[in-house]
């Protein structure tokens, strides 16, 4: 190993790692967190935080460090190495770790499940208090989806009416975002659907494709208004608006006083305002201008009571890497570092996308509020963010004569283990750099070796001997312990 280490650089030219422990978002959340927790964890109104709120936050605390274990990459011909760290692997806020499952989904969807066929994006955002409702309960997400995907099942079996085939299908892929572009809580739906049906006559033949004509905004405008129409009439059975609405709140997991914290930081994300503090119950601050001209709702799209529902992106059959930048696109990660930055003062802007209509460009947080709105996009355990349907479902009768077919290269590997990962549908970081940013970390950018994993260290000892050779920051960036507040202007007196 020393020999190794003697020849060791740092990094390759083309490829470098991120050090999350400089960017905006871990200062802020290093030297704010405990602060965060610790006050309201002592307050005895409060009733802490949910513990995979905890794990989430500690585990991006050690994400993209070396000094919490490495994997030692080893280049065959020239003997040299890299050091590469652990990520967190959850799917919150982390950038990189999001950015990650992002390019490894849209790979996968893009190569092994949607076929070659047209493609067209359908988004629908909900009315505020849906949204609320939605954010802790699976069942009521499943039973508003099932409500939209039939509604559009139902909107293109209507356009083939009288095709004269025994069956027909559609199929979709749906993506529940929870997060909107002002890092406030938003739960809505955007469904890559199939641009037409596929048809049979006999269960020899194979599926045949019929593409459908682009919709117009008079039939997205009648589509919206009977699904807020049917979607309203479900939430009444479930006793969500009416005046006695108990049932419904016994489900709503984030209404027990276990999750009360959670629940008032949801809400308040929700309607971009901040659930704590000296400024509880106030909208976010906004920068910009702010003129008073309204705006219509855009091409191919329609709203009605909170309901909004959106058609006008399309991709055609033949257009894959168009195809897999939507997918990149509808699964990226909830935060953009290039957009967080630190005010003079202490505060925190994040600029938004594109200008909200009344003009605003940026939103301003304290550190507190910015640790308050990060708490409301941690998503629950076990509540499934992609869903399938149609004949892109994982066990339709039709998706093994619809979806691409894998070729089978032949295994050169006489190694059980190497033979089952080569099989692996799961796409490794090193594909991943190369197939989205052309960077092959497989290859030795000196000599053109073959560069593989030699160990992986886990042990602290080990790990701070290699580090401290290598003249790298042996210890973890420094955690601020929780601060008490001030008297005059603590951020949790009116909590």
């Amino acid at each position: 190993m020393e020999a190794a280490l003697q020849t060791y650089h740092y990094t390759y030219p083309l490829h470098q790692r991120h050090e999350p422990e400089k960017t905006v978002l871990y200062e802020a959340i290093s030297q704010n967190w405990k602060t965060f927790l610790g006050n309201l964890e002592t307050d005895p109104e409060s009733f802490g935080i949910p513990k995979y709120v905890k794990n989430e936050m500690k585990a991006y605390l050690k994400c993209g460090l070396l000094q919490h274990g490495f994997l030692r990459v080893h280049c065959e011909s020239c003997q040299k190495e890299r050091l590469v760290a652990f990520s967190c692997k959850k799917r919150g806020f982390c950038p990189s770790c999001g950015g990650r499952r992002m390019s490894e989904t849209a790979a996968r969807l893009n190569d092994h499940v949607f076929p070659e066929v047209n493609i067209r994006q359908w988004v629908l955002s909900l009315p505020m208090p849906l949204r609320y409702w939605l954010s802790s309960n699976p069942k009521l997400i499943s039973s508003v989806l099932e409500i939209l995907i039939r509604a559009l099942k139902q909107f293109h079996l209507r356009k083939v009416k009288g095709i004269g085939f025994k069956r027909l299908e559609t199929g979709s892929v749906t993506f529940i975002q929870r997060f909107g572009s002002a890092l406030n809580l938003n739960i809505h739906f955007h469904i890559l659907f199939l641009d037409g049906v596929y048809s049979k006559n006999n269960d020899d033949a194979n599926p045949t494709f019929h593409p459908l004509p682009a919709p117009t905004d008079k039939e997205i405008k009648n589509l919206v208004e009977w699904l807020a129409t049917r979607i309203t009439r479900h939430l009444k059975r479930k006793g969500y608006l009416n005046d006695n609405a108990a049932e419904a709140h016994e489900s709503d997991e984030l209404s027990t006083e276990k999750n009360s914290l959670i629940a008032a930081c949801v809400a308040a994300s929700i309607q971009n305002k901040i659930a704590l503090g000296n400024r509880a119950g106030h909208y976010v601050r906004k920068i910009g201008v702010h003129p008073l001209e309204a705006k219509i709702t855009g091409y191919r799209s329609a709203a009605i009571n909170g309901f909004s529902l959106h058609g006008g992106v399309s991709i055609k059959a033949k257009d894959r890497h168009q195809l897999e930048r939507l997918i990149r696109y509808v699964a990226r990660p909830s935060v953009a570092l290039e957009r967080l930055k630190w005010t003079s003062d202490g505060n925190l802007t994040y600029q938004l996308k594109r200008a909200f209509s009344d003009g605003t460009t940026h939103i301003l947080f304290s550190p507190m509020e910015l640790m308050e709105k990060l708490v409301a996009l941690i998503p629950q355990p076990k509540i499934h963010l992609i869903r399938y349907h149609g004949v892109l479902a994982p066990h339709a009768k039709w998706r093994s004569l619809i979806v691409p077919k894998q070729i089978q290269e032949p295994l050169a590997t006489t190694n059980d283990s190497e033979k089952k990962a080569s099989r692996s549908k799961r796409i490794s970081w090193a594909e991943l750099l190369k197939r989205v940013f052309n960077i092959d970390v497989s290859t030795c950018s000196t000599c053109q070796g073959k560069v593989k994993v030699v160990a992986a260290i886990l042990e602290i000892r080990v790990i701070e001997k290699i580090l401290n050779h290598l003249k790298l920051p042996t210890k973890p960036p420094f955690i601020h312990p929780a601060r008490a507040p001030p008297d005059s202007d603590s951020y949790f007196d009116t909590f």
